[in-house]
This record gives C-alpha cells, structure tokens and sequence, in this order.
C-alpha cells in the first residue's frame, strides 16, 4: 500500500519520444548545415555557453520561459526547422508533473445548513436605505425658492443692443500668374556593373533561407538570411561555393539564365553546391 501512494501513476507515465526533441532538433540541423555555435550565438545575440544549454535543452539557463521560448522560435527560423514542432517538444518537456491531491474515498463533505440571520440583515439594510432616499427626495423637493425682485424691467434693459460690426475694406488680391514646372523623372538604380572575367549572380527569395557564397578567390560575397521578397545581387569569379539552408525558398540567376538548385540529401533542406560560369 505505501508503494502505490508513493508512486501514483509510475506504470502509467507516456514513454519518451525516440530521435531528438527541442534544442537537439536544432543542433541536429546546424550540424547538417555545417554552420558553427559561434556562428548562431551572433544571431540570436547570446553567448556559446547558452546556445550549448538550448541543443541540451537546458532552459532554466536562459532565464524566464519567455526567453527560452524567444531563441528557440529565432534558432528554428536560421535553420530551417519548423518551430512548431520545436515547441510542440518544449512544452511535453517542460509541462507540470505536479499530481492533483488524493481524496480518500467514503469521506463525504457535510452540508452545511444557511441560517437566515445574514439574510434578514441584508434586507433590513436595503430597507432602511430605500427609505432614508425617499425622505431626502421629498426634503428638498420642498423648500421655497427665494422671491423675486419687485422691480419693472424696462425693455430697454432687458433687451441689449447688437454689436456694431465694422465693415472691413475690401482688398484686390494680386494676380498671380503660375508657370508649369518642368516635370523631373525619377533617377534610376544604376544596374550592377560586371568587371571582366567576373560573373552575375542574382538571388530571389520567397521565404527565410540562410546563404552563404564565396568566390574563386576565397572572399566572401554573402552571409546572411535572405527574407521573403528580397534579391540579392552579386559579382564575383567563378567557381562560387554555394551553401543554402533552405533551398526551396531561393531561385538563382547566373548571367541571366536560371540555375537548377537540388537539395545535397533526399528529404533534406539543405543544399551545398558548387556554381560555375555558363
């Protein structure tokens, strides 16, 4: 008997999920992507020690939920992962265990019988001050309005002049002749000037995908997260080594002609290729 209440529902608790949950989704994905800790610390503007605590699911170190909760939605977005199911994870790990207390069963409440006493006051007191509100009422409904002065009023003083309003002179407005300006055309964008033995890349986003491009010579052209709507234009020698964490939310143009992009694993996201001149 005292093993059961001490343990109320061990048999019963859910098994835990097989493969990784929450922050090792996460690190998961940053490993796939090759992209380092120091890297997404940057990004979600904490330090190493902290990102380490959210892959080990580690929330406490991050101070109050609402934080964790911030840099994890922050982290699934630089990577590719759905946040919903990163948070679908938080919330199973993170919910109360706390058991709802134990009532012995053939203990029954007894009824407790209302006296009229409290109920009898409350209607005395609604009386009393309907009452006193009637007397008041009445009381200054009542009283007798001061009299009135006996002395006649003369139209002359009860009915005032009207103010005499000068007229103001009247004024001739100048003429004034307006000329049409010139009409101004907008300047345009200066197009991307493309240096010999270089070539264009143009980059159109249709949603978050983290990108990383360099060229031949080493330099590194782009490193960052593309948004939804933006392009992006680069120059550059070829061969470029391409990486991007999202591959289907980016369309690329080399020299004009659109570049096939195919992720580097099935069901995988992520795609690292290499990008040559046409």
């Amino acid at each position: 008997m005292k093993d059961e209440h001490d343990n109320p529902d061990k048999t019963g608790s859910e098994p835990e999920a097989d493969g990784p949950r929450g922050g090792e989704r996460l690190a998961k994905a940053r490993r796939e992507q090759q992209i380092s800790v120091l890297e997404v610390a940057k990004e979600l503007h904490i330090d190493e020690a902290k990102v380490r605590a959210l892959e080990r699911n580690e929330f406490e170190v991050l101070g109050a939920p609402v934080f964790a909760k911030g840099h994890l939605r922050k982290y699934a977005k630089l990577v590719g992962v759905d946040p919903d199911d990163v948070f679908a994870d938080y919330y199973q790990m993170t919910r109360s265990d706390v058991m709802p207390p134990v009532v012995a069963a053939g203990r029954s409440r007894s009824r407790q019988e209302l006296s009229p006493g409290p109920w009898v006051a409350v209607i005395v007191v609604i009386i009393v001050a309907a009452v006193s509100y009637w007397w008041f009422a009445v009381e200054s409904e009542t009283q007798v309005a001061p009299p009135a002065s006996d002395a006649p009023v003369t139209p002359q003083e009860s009915e005032a002049a009207p103010p005499v309003v000068e007229q103001p002179e009247e004024v001739t407005a100048p003429v004034v002749r307006e000329e049409a300006a010139p009409a101004v055309s907008e300047p345009q964008p200066d197009p991307v000037q493309v240096a010999d033995g270089e070539t264009l890349l143009v980059l159109d986003y249709s949603g978050d995908c983290w990108t990383e491009i360099s060229d031949a010579t080493g330099r590194r052209l782009f490193f960052d997260m593309g948004r939804a709507g933006r392009t992006v234009e680069l120059t550059g020698r070829a061969p470029f080594a391409v990486l991007f964490g999202n591959a289907e939310n980016v369309n690329v143009r080399v020299d004009g002609d659109d570049y096939p992009i195919a992720p580097s694993n099935p069901g995988s996201r992520t795609a690292r290729l290499t990008i040559v001149s046409p």
